[in-house]
């Protein structure tokens, strides 16, 4: 498993308002939220990161 780092990050408070509720509507905490629509955009731009444990196998 990924290890996590943290990272801060300064957001307009409505964009922010916004992402909690959709996080909330998902059932997801902000953060996990924000992790979701980014990897969602790093997919989309096949830019998404290699999974390691896969390329062990």
């Amino acid at each position: 498993m990924s290890k996590k780092k943290a990272f801060a990050l300064r957001i307009n408070e409505d964009m922010l308002k916004a992402i909690e509720k959709w996080a909330s509507d998902e059932f997801r905490s902000t953060n996990g939220q924000i992790e979701w629509m980014l990897m969602q955009a790093l997919k989309e731009a096949k830019r998404q990161p290699k999974n390691k444990d896969n390329d062990q196998a």
